[in-house]
Formats: structure tokens, sequence, C-alpha cells
């Protein structure tokens, strides 16, 4: 009888205790610590508020004066027009037999995709430093890889897939950069002596694409061509004198991309496109309406995009992008001095030419391209196709030969690809078939060797994600 008296208070108390539980939980509010996330608070978008006091181009070391100066260059993301092809007449190898590439020089880098730029003799390239938390300008010889001097600012940047992802513009004045967090600057390309700074970031309230900055600069005409995508869409800077020219409004709230500005000329007028977070933008070059808003596309908008756009003498423009974006193809026309744009063409990555990263290359009336992991059947495959038809694949390098988001180019009538882990293919440069000539390890261990390449003088420049290597590829 005791214990089932004392079983029942037992049962009685769990009850009771059960229900005080039930009657909390029903009013308590567990996120009462909580802070409201507002815009802005976590120093993106509008409303950013960014304390961080950055000094671009503070402090400057040289080392020595002494390189081999020679003749050609690779100026810029893309090369000198902005197509990956390069007009070189030097000779270049495509078979190493049981060779292996003759390395010149290795370089150990920061985690980054950055790739080179070269200006007779002299690599330059934007670096970031974990150990000394900085930004690195670097001037390198081509033929010996000496340093010759670095120009570098404090700034935190966290890995992030890579940190530095940009090629510096250098013309025969001036290196111009963007670093992973928007922060422009210009030097004097002989001597390295700062000439100005630009604090996207805080200056135009720019929100910091995923990833960091991938958008390569745009030295055109002397002037400095940002795209932009805070509380201005484009802007342009006198190089020399840091001087605004023109800045675009917008008005759309569009964002900036990972995609690079691609400057145009068609209907009798220069422009600058740009694939923003948003829309397709042209903006005019020259004339009394110089920064002003020629057309615009609103159709292409993806949360993600890095190749550029690829405009063709026709008025077609090619555009791109991964993630499950696909490709569209825009017709662009002009009437009395007025733009429009039409679709032609929209469709998934596994249904015709798309890339993820690198930007198409657009030769002989034929595009061609690395199609991305999602693109069906023909995923990572090397393909040929023709702008009128993006669907219609004429080859592909076969479901053996597949690469991934490594760069691709052309010189000496050669097709130069690099897959992730640095293996170099090279191909005969064809609109017919896929033809290879030679595919060798370049550096040993790699991955993600995304960086574009840069050649010069028959010397190759490209990269993993740690460390950039010069080839001699002279016959």
């Amino acid at each position: 009888m005791k214990s089932k008296l004392i079983q029942k208070s037992v049962t009685v108390t769990v009850a009771f205790v059960a229900i005080v539980v039930f009657s909390w939980w029903l009013v308590a509010n567990p996120t009462s610590d909580f802070e409201e996330s507002l815009p802005g608070k976590d120093n993106r978008g509008k409303g950013i508020v960014i304390e961080e006091n950055i000094v671009i181009g503070e402090n400057f070391e040289r080392v020595t004066d002494n390189f081999e100066v020679l003749d050609e260059t690779w100026p810029r993301f893309r090369g000198a027009d902005i197509n990956n092809i390069s007009k070189s007449p030097v000779k270049l190898k495509d078979n190493f037999g049981a060779e292996v590439p003759k390395i010149l020089w290795s370089l150990d880098l920061g985690e980054g995709h950055s790739g080179a730029a070269i200006y007779k003799g002299l690599v330059y390239i934007l670096d970031y430093d974990e150990e000394a938390r900085s930004d690195v300008l670097r001037c390198h010889s081509l033929t010996t890889g000496e340093e010759i001097w670095r120009r570098w600012y404090k700034v935190n940047i966290k890995r992030n897939h890579g940190m530095a992802r940009t090629v510096p513009a250098v013309t025969d004045d001036f290196i111009l950069t963007i670093g992973p967090r928007c922060h422009t600057m210009c030097v004097e390309r002989e001597s390295g002596n700062l000439l100005w700074g630009i604090d996207i970031e805080k200056d135009y309230q720019v929100e910091v694409p995923m990833w960091y900055t991938g958008q390569c600069p745009l030295i055109d005409d002397g002037n400095a061509i940002i795209g932009l995508g805070g509380t201005s869409l484009m802007i342009a800077v006198d190089c020399r004198t840091g001087d605004k020219i023109w800045e675009t409004p917008n008005p759309n709230g569009w964002k900036m991309s990972h995609s690079s500005v691609v400057p145009f000329t068609f209907g009798g007028r220069k422009m600058y496109v740009y694939s923003a977070i948003g829309g397709l933008v042209a903006v005019a070059a020259d004339g009394p309406n110089a920064g002003s808003v020629l057309w615009e596309e609103p159709a292409w908008n993806h949360s993600v995009i890095a190749p550029s756009p690829v405009c063709m003498p026709d008025g077609k423009i090619f555009l791109t992008a991964g993630y499950g974006a696909g490709s569209m193809v825009i017709q662009l026309s002009e009437e009395n001095g007025v733009f429009s744009t039409k679709v032609l063409d929209e469709y998934a990555p596994k249904d015709g030419l798309a890339c993820e990263q690198q930007t198409p290359i657009f030769y002989d009336g034929h595009l061609f391209g690395i199609l991305p992991k999602d693109g069906g059947a023909l995923r990572n495959q090397f393909v040929c196709v023709t702008p009128g038809n993006t669907k219609n694949v004429i080859w592909s390098s076969g479901k053996e030969e597949r690469f991934g988001l490594g760069p691709f180019f052309i010189a000496d009538n050669k097709f130069f690809i690099l897959d992730d882990q640095a293996v170099l293919t090279i191909l005969r440069l064809s609109t017919k078939e896929y033809t290879k000539l030679e595919q060798v390890q370049v550096i040993e261990d790699a991955h993600d060797a995304w960086a574009p390449f840069a050649l010069a003088d028959g010397f190759l420049v490209l990269r993993d994600s740690k460390k950039m290597v010069c080839i001699d590829m002279r016959l």
C-alpha cells in the first residue's frame, strides 16, 4: 500500500513538472538575446559603414634595378586586345617529348588566383601577403624571376577560396590594380611611385562580391575605368592626376560582379560594356554624353557572374555564367544614334556553350570555351560553336579529355589549356576538329590553377593557387 502511495506521488510530481516546463516553453522567447539583422549591419550593401582606415600604397621597397629589357607585352587581363589571342610572332613549342617544360623560375604567392601582366621584360602581380596582412603589387624580372620592387598597404583579408584574384592593367606610364576588397591603386610603371588610391568599398558603398573582387582593372585612353555597383555604376578616373572624369549613376541599385569591363565600338559609338549583378549595361566612352548609359539589358541577371561579355563585330553579345545560370545571346542594334537590344537565345548549361569562370574566345567566326560541371554529357569539355547557334557543338574534346576552371588562350596558331591541377594541354588551332598536340604536367601537386595566362617574348607565366612559374616556350 505504501509503495502505491509513493508511486502515485512520483507520478503527480512528474506531471506537475511537465506542466510547468510546457507552460514555460509556451511563453518564453528563446530569441530574446538575439540582435535583429538589419541592412548594413553586416558591413555589406547600402548603409555600409567602414571604419577601417586603409592607406592605399603607403609602403614601398626597391630591391634592384637589374633586369633584361624585352620587346613584347601582355599588358592586362586577356591581353592587349582583351580577347585572349596573342599576336606574338615568336614560335612556341608544342611537343616536349620525354622532357618536362623548362621552368625558368617559380614564385611562392599568397593563396589566390591573381594572374600576371607583362611589360617589356617585367612581370607585375597583385598578391596578398598573409603574414604582412597586406595587398602587395610585386614587380619581377620576366627572365629570372628576381624581385625588382614592391608596393603594399595593410588591409585585413580572410581566406575565402583564395584572396587576390585580379590582373593589373599596365601601360607605358601606369599600373592600375584592384585588390580583393576593391581598393584601387595607380602607380607609375617604371618607378613604382604612388599616384593615387581609391577605397571603392568605403567611398562608393560597394558590396564586395562573394570570394572578393574578380573584376580586372581597365586603362583606356589614359583613364582608369572601374565598374562599381554601389552609389554609382561606373567611373572614369584620370590615371595621372586621380581626378574623376565622369561618374555613371546607379538608379537600379545594381551590384558589382566578378566580370570585367569590356570596351566595344558599335554603331559609330565607343562604349564600355559591363555585366553587373542586376543586368548588362553599356556606358558611353566618349563624346559629350561620356559616362551616360547608352543601353541596358536587365534580362541578364544572375547572382554570380565571372566571365566577361563577348562582344562581336555584328552586334551579337554572348553572355555566360556559372552556378546553373547558363548562357544568353543578345543582338545589339543602332538606329539614328539610339541603341536597342533583343534576346536571341537563352538556355541552361547542358544545352549549349556555357562557361563558369573563364571568358570564351571569339576567333574566326567561332566561339570556344569549357563547359561547366553542370554541362550535361559535355561537362568540362572544351567545345567549338558558332555565334549564330551556340547550342550546336561543332566539335568537343570528348569524354576522355575534360578540363576544369582553368584558363585557355590562343598563341602561335595553337590553343593552350590549363586544368585545375596545372596540366598543360596544347591543341592545333582549328574550327573543324579537336587535335591534341601535347599534354604535360607543369606544377607538381598543384590545385586550383585558375589564374589567366600571360605570354610575352616566348615566356609563358601561369600559376596554381599558391605558386607562379615561368616557362620558356621558345622553340
